[in-house]
């Protein structure tokens, strides 16, 4: 497939699809690739069913977060909706107290997008949504449309609702457990975003994403800061790093590994140039360790896109990539290298965050470093 034909695509989608502002004091967490099932073993979402509820009804729910379920929601190419929502009721009653204060977005995945047949669905379905932050753009999306197969027979027509509705189980569907075909995907995306100026929140692939880093760019570019700080640290200062950099060490061994045996060592989607922080993904719910996700907070006042008045910089307006586990059940790395850890008061759920950055840091990097004019690029960057 000609690059082109997907930036056609694509960019028709991102104009297709409803918008909404980012308004001071809003939380948004989005979620992907829940894939519920029948409550069975063929289930994969079974193994965090306690977690999965209890911090979307505990924390996110309660605090007056906006939910954006960003797709593959309904394993809909193994199971069949009657026995899912039976299957999942108690999760379906926490969508509806979402969805009856208005705070739930449901955008539609290749694994469930029969339900756009379904005539007695409850939610507002959506194949993708624009979160603008003044007039900039974060588009969210499942992100399936970049396969050669949505592209050839155009997502949006009366072919794809038509067929895929019954639903037609397509060669990508097994795209999370491909190496090459997940790059090619995120390849796709991150090229779009870029050559549109805009970022991009994707999931589809089960990989989190952050700024464009998979987690084995981003524990090899920690484990450089690491060792760089280690030649001017103390004595004890270069015990704790050394314990750091052995446990990142293993994690980042293990997973170089992994990408050998698939034909992939590397997730960067630039050989030369900087890599430009234009693609999010919130991974997905049904990892072994928990479920990750992305989260977008912004300030309560603002003077302009991301700066709260009188508060400086620290105040604007962040994203985040968070890991939620079991109390105990979180990989060492984690535990060493999340930027904060909570424990939810009460329960056995531990909240990571493991990258955090600020709106207006990501997209004046699109800007300056996306390739296109700097006088264009500085008129649109506020501070």
């Amino acid at each position: 497939m000609r690059f082109q034909e997907f930036l056609d695509s694509f960019s028709g989608l991102v104009e297709g699809s409803p918008a909404e502002s980012l308004e001071a004091g809003a939380k948004y967490v989005i979620m992907s690739d829940l894939h519920m099932g029948d409550g069975g073993s063929r289930d994969d979402l079974v193994k965090n069913r306690a977690l999965i509820r209890g911090i979307l009804r505990e924390r996110y729910l309660e605090e007056g977060w906006i939910l954006v379920l960003a797709g593959d929601i309904e394993e809909l190419h193994k199971f069949k909706l009657p026995a899912i929502r039976r299957a999942w009721q108690p999760l379906y009653s926490v969508f509806d107290a979402f969805a009856a204060r208005g705070g739930l977005r449901k955008i539609v995945g290749n694994h469930d997008l029969s339900l756009i047949a379904e005539k007695d669905y409850p939610y507002t379905l959506i194949h993708g949504l624009s979160l603008m932050y003044g007039e900039r753009r974060l588009f969210c999306f499942h992100g399936h449309q970049a396969s050669r197969f949505f592209v050839k027979y155009n997502y949006l027509s009366d072919f794809i609702v038509r067929y895929l509705a019954k639903p037609l189980k397509i060669a990508n569907t097994s795209i999370s457990k491909d190496s090459r075909q997940r790059f090619k995907a995120e390849n796709r995306i991150y090229r779009a975003s870029k050559k549109l100026g805009i970022a991009t929140l994707a999931g589809h692939t089960h990989r989190p994403l952050f700024e464009s880093m998979s987690k084995y760019d981003s524990l090899r570019y920690t484990l450089e800061g690491l060792l760089r700080d280690y030649a001017g640290a103390e004595e004890e200062g270069r015990r704790e790093i050394a314990e750091r950099v052995d446990a990142l060490r293993r994690e980042f061994d293990g997973l170089k590994k992994k990408e050998r045996r698939n034909g992939l060592a590397r997730g960067l989607y630039e050989e030369k140039d900087f890599v430009i922080p234009c693609l999010f993904n919130p991974g997905c719910a049904t990892g072994k360790g928990g479920i990750t996700a992305i989260e977008l907070v912004l300030p309560e006042a603002q003077s302009g896109p991301g700066t709260v008045s009188g508060k400086g910089r620290d105040a604007s307006a962040s994203i985040r990539l968070v890991h939620w586990a079991e109390e105990g059940a979180s990989k060492e790395y984690l535990e060493r290298e999340a930027i904060e850890t909570e424990v939810l008061a009460g329960r056995p759920w531990i909240r990571h965050v493991l990258r955090k950055e600020n709106l207006d840091s990501v997209f004046a990097r699109i800007d300056l470093l996306g390739g296109g004019p700097v006088g264009e690029a500085l008129s649109r960057i506020a501070y």
